[in-house]
């Protein structure tokens, strides 16, 4: 490269006019002039400097050549015609053209140079050979961005010394790189590619921050909203609660005077609440009255009308003697005067025992009603005795709406999960303040115990637990799923019986939820399980039913349970009618429990459903169960002829009630009994018995196979041994 100053001045020229060309159509790039002035110390720019006549006459012919070459790199900015573009000299051109180009350029010296200033002004005044002893700038890769440059071409860049690679890459390659070892390095050129990168760095970051920041407003808004829509859910279903609260004391403000109410009277020194009757009773009473003295009437115009019955042959026979002789005020009827009048009374009798019977069905409707009211009473005056009858926010997340039971010590509420948009029972357990800290603790750990029982469980027949949490010290609350209809015990007191079709149903699900208990790990034993803790689903014995109340299951872990059982720690515990045997020996070693206490319990149950009445015990209270031992003289259950019941749920019974427990079938073997299958599986293994114990013959014949059975043609309906 030190042979350029070798040359002819005018080739010089030529040659740096020709290099410079591709490098100042990237001055269009930039709009502010001064991102290419050096700065100084200070950080501020320096002054361009005007330069020597010389440097402006080389500044002149590095203007003309970079409009030569705008043939080839042009901008979009720059729209030359063809007869304004000055032409680069060739070797194809004459001498003559190349010396009169030179010419123009002379004379055109001082304005070139004024122009080359507005284009592009140098960087800090030097010659461009002294470009060619330094070494290029690191971010000369990176390259400035020269919009609307068009790619030159291979021989163009062929003769300036440039590599392309390829025209896809000659926007980067526009400032070439030359075929010798030796680089171009333009002062600035890295300083601006840095602040660029910089800016498009920093503009990205604005960015994001401007993104992030409109996504929590929109966060924030949408937080707002949602609030705003739970806060009128949430009064939606207070002023619903209300409404609800109000109909129901309205109407049991009715009730009180059509079915009766609590009276408070006064026994000696004490005030005590005795109930009375409503005018409804007082009426069916009277009517009942009145229905026996008719009878009554009746049944003395019956015993006269015998005396006055014509006499037969032999009793005149016998009073022929006395024929005309006649008592005052007796007269004979005549046969068909009698036959009438006994007719009318035998007709009489008739309707007034269809009356008494009608109104012994209206009386029973009539207690059912009572008992509900009566029910709904104690709720009411329970309800506005309670702490939580403001509808609180449990746990900021439960709405309590209204009391639903009461018992010793917790409080079952309905409630509504503001969270999960869902009806949910809640069962706050209150401690006695009055207690002392061992009773206390006892209670909490039972509580936690039947909730890490229950917590785990979930099948479609027992109740879910969602959640545990303390409101203050001496209470806490317990999350259940929520079922709309009331328990097996209040359906049994309002409707006595229940049909065998659905009393098995019951008793099918019941045994599902308790096979589900017995195969998971470790089993549970329910050990209280009763009419009381068998939810209806839908209100009624024909729909679904779920279990509840863990309170005093028992888990049969390695370390518990063993071949003969486990041991029965809270005996005593439980409701005594539907306790097996076994949980009231007493002795010096607590007895031994297995899962065959479920099963005793479901065979009391499926009795009370069928026949109206406990088995055991049925009007004896728990104390009496414990004193007489009840229970432990209970080694044969009786059936009544009324209503009448299938033998095979006879037999079903019997099996669940057996008085030793070895006797006795677990859960599991009880729920592949054949009573609790359905019809179809029942004649599907009745078939697969059938033709295993007799045996088939097959005839081939010339057509298809036929295989003749050896048993007689039947019905699976009739019975066959």
């Amino acid at each position: 490269m030190d042979n350029l100053q070798s040359l002819d001045p005018r080739k010089q020229e030529l040659l740096e006019a020709r290099f410079l060309g591709s490098r100042m159509a990237t001055s269009h790039c930039f709009k502010n002039r001064d991102e290419f002035q050096p700065l100084n110390q200070h950080g501020q720019s320096q002054p361009q400097p005007q330069g020597t006549p010389v440097q402006q006459h080389t500044q002149h012919n590095l203007q003309v050549s970079h409009s030569e070459n705008n043939s080839n790199l042009s901008t979009g900015s720059i729209e030359l015609k063809d007869d304004d573009m000055p032409q680069t000299p060739d070797k194809a051109k004459t001498p003559t053209d190349r010396k009169r180009k030179r010419k123009n350029t002379v004379d055109n010296n001082c304005e070139a140079g004024a122009a080359l200033k507005v284009v592009r002004p140098e960087a800090n005044g030097k010659k461009i050979n002294e470009y060619f002893k330094q070494s290029q700038s690191p971010g000369r890769s990176s390259g400035v961005s020269s919009t609307g440059a068009k790619s030159p071409s291979p021989q163009a860049m062929q003769y300036y010394g440039f590599a392309s690679a390829s025209p896809q890459s000659s926007q980067t390659q526009s400032h070439g790189s030359l075929t010798s070892s030796d680089s171009i390095t333009f002062p600035g050129r890295s300083a601006a590619t840095t602040t660029c990168t910089c800016s498009k760095s920093a503009q990205q970051n604005d960015e994001l921050r401007r993104q992030l920041t409109a996504q929590q407003k929109l966060l924030e808004k949408h937080k707002e909203n949602l609030q705003k829509c739970l806060d009128v859910n949430k009064s939606l279903l207070i002023e619903k609660s209300l409404l609800e609260k109000k109909t129901t004391r309205q109407k049991c403000m009715e009730n009180r005077l059509r079915l009766g109410q609590f009276v408070t009277q006064r026994q000696g020194a004490s005030f005590v609440e005795n109930w009375v009757d409503g005018w409804a009773f007082t009426d069916l009473i009277k009517q009942q009255e009145k229905i026996a003295s008719e009878r009554e009437d009746i049944e003395k115009q019956r015993k006269l009308l015998v005396k006055k019955k014509p006499p037969s042959s032999s009793m005149l026979a016998k009073n022929s003697k006395h024929e005309n002789f006649l008592k005052p005020g007796e007269k004979w009827l005549t046969l068909v005067e009698y036959y009438e009048q006994d007719e009318i009374l035998k007709l009489r009798q008739a309707a007034l025992k269809k009356e008494d019977a009608d109104l012994q069905l209206e009386l029973e409707k009539l207690e059912r009603e009572r008992n509900l009211h009566i029910r709904e009473l104690k709720r009411i005056h329970n309800e506005d005795n309670s702490r939580f009858k403001d509808h609180p926010t449990l746990n900021e997340r439960y709405l309590l709406l209204c009391l639903l039971g009461k018992g010793g010590f917790s409080e079952v509420h309905k409630g509504f999960d503001l969270k999960e948009q869902r009806y949910v029972a809640c069962k706050i357990h209150q401690l006695n303040k009055d207690w002392k800290d061992d009773k206390k603790a006892n209670y909490i750990k039972h509580a936690l115990r039947e909730y890490n029982i229950h917590k785990s469980l979930d099948h479609p027949r027992i109740v879910r637990l969602y959640d545990v949490f303390e409101i203050d010290t001496n209470s806490f609350c317990t999350v259940l799923e929520y079922c709309d209809g009331n328990d097996l015990d209040f359906y049994l007191k309002q409707n006595k019986c229940i049909p065998e079709k659905e009393a098995r149903s019951i008793i099918c699900q019941t045994v599902s939820a308790l096979k589900y208990l017995n195969e998971i790990k470790p089993p549970v034993i329910h050990y209280d399980l009763k009419p009381g803790n068998i939810l209806l689903g839908s209100g009624s014995v024909s729909g679904e039913i779920k279990i509840t109340d863990f309170g005093l299951s028992k888990i049969m872990d390695d370390e518990n349970y063993s071949d003969a059982g486990m041991d029965l720690t809270s005996q005593g515990a439980g409701t005594y009618w539907y306790l097996p045997p076994e949980c009231f020996v007493v002795g010096k070693t607590p007895p031994k429990i297995s899962s065959r206490v479920d099963v005793w319990s479901v065979g009391v149950i499926f009795y009370q459903c069928l026949y109206g009445k406990k088995p055991f015990g049925h009007n004896l209270s728990q104390a009496a169960i414990l004193e007489e031992n009840t229970i432990l003289k209970a080694t044969d259950v009786e059936f009544p002829s009324r209503p009448p019941v299938s033998s095979e749920a006879k037999s079903f019974i019997r099996k669940c009630l057996q008085y030793r427990k070895e006797d006795r079938p677990d859960v599991l073997t009880l729920s592949f009994d054949d009573y609790l299958k359905p019809a179809a599986l029942k004649s599907k293994h009745l078939s697969e018995s059938i033709s295993g114990s007799t045996g088939v013959s097959t005839v081939s014949l010339a057509g298809p196979s036929l295989t003749i059975s050896q048993t007689p043609n039947f019905t699976f309906g009739d019975k066959h041994s």
